[in-house]
């Protein structure tokens, strides 16, 4: 149930009740609690945008349907920081590029 956990993290760390983040993706508060509960599972492209309204961007890879280390250590390090830092890192990743 990783979906279920990240989204209800995220949800967390954004400092929104299941209400506000169902009121900001057009949804039922049911149907976010039922999400966070591993009840129903969310499309990529729905937890995706679950998450951005949370501040949040699924940036990592998923190559197959098991969570590796890897994959839960970004996660966590993604949630550590707030949404100005990721996006600040994010535009210093894409700088490094073109530099």
């Amino acid at each position: 149930m990783v979906s279920g956990d990240l989204l209800r993290e995220a949800r967390l760390r954004a400092g929104l009740t299941q209400a506000e983040l169902a009121q900001r993706v057009a949804s039922a508060r049911s149907q976010i609690s039922r999400y966070e509960r591993g009840d129903v599972l969310p499309s990529l492209e729905t937890l995706r945008r679950l998450l951005r309204a949370c501040g949040l961007e699924l940036g990592f890879r998923i190559y197959n349907a098991d969570l590796e280390d890897h994959d839960a250590s970004m996660i966590a390090q993604a949630l550590l920081l707030t949404p100005e830092e990721r996006v600040d890192r994010a535009v210093r990743a894409v700088r490094h590029i073109y530099e």
